[in-house]
Parts: C-alpha cells; structure tokens; sequence
C-alpha cells in the first residue's frame, strides 16, 4: 500500500551533454567545496563550438574552490579545456563540463579547473569545507 501523501521531489533538468555515468568523475554529481553566491570579472580565452580562437570578458557567478559557472556571449563545447583569468592576473585551465543556461545570446557553463595545485588560490578568498 503507498502512502497517500508520498514524498515527492521535484526533478531538476540540467541541459549538458554527458551522461550521468561521466558525470561521476567530474564533481558534478557531488560537490567537492560550498559555491559562493559571489561574481568576478574575469577573462576568458580558447575556442569556440566553431574552432575560432577568443579571448574575452566573462562574469564568474558561484564561484568554489574548483571552479566556478562563467557567462559569455560564446557557444563553447563541452569537454574542452579554456584559460580563464582573474583580475590580480593569474591564470589557470579550466575544463567546460556543462552547459547550465542560455538566454538572449549570453551562455552559462559550469567550469572546474584543471589542475587544483596551480588553482588552489585563484579566487583569492577561503572557502567553508564542504561539510560545513
């Protein structure tokens, strides 16, 4: 017999083209560090889904200790591997692993950097532990 009011959770849709068994290895399916509710400035360089080579400004949003969501007005593919800059001028690679939003020409992809050693300080600000 079921419950007449079982628990129901709303399912959430993400728009990326890995399946949920690549997804295993990429953080996406679990958090590594807390996002932050905070926005930087930052540049961005690589290239596009048609193999042109930009470099631009972005707006970084929920930055973490990993990575962060970037919003562009280009269309980059997923897997790919761009070079993003913050202010102070430090750079690192970061690996495009998803696609999260596209409205009225600006794109929001989920970032995770490439190498945590050289990464480590990039946003310059200390993040909670993930079990905070």
């Amino acid at each position: 017999m079921t419950p007449k009011h079982a628990e129901h959770r709303p399912k959430l849709h993400h728009r990326t083209n890995l399946s949920a068994a690549a997804l295993k290895g990429t953080g996406i399916s679990r958090r590594r560090s807390n996002r932050m509710g905070l926005n930087a400035s930052v540049g961005l360089s690589g290239e596009d889904r048609l193999k042109v080579s930009f470099t631009m400004p972005a707006k970084a949003t929920n930055l973490n200790k990993h990575g962060a969501a970037v919003q562009l007005a280009r269309d980059l593919v997923i897997g790919s591997v761009v070079t993003i800059k913050n202010q102070r001028g430090a750079q690192v690679s970061a690996r495009v692993v998803a696609q999260l939003a596209a409205m009225q020409g600006i794109s929001t992809y989920g970032l995770e950097f490439v190498d945590d050693e050289k990464s480590q300080n990039f946003w310059g600000i200390t993040f909670p532990s993930p079990n905070a």
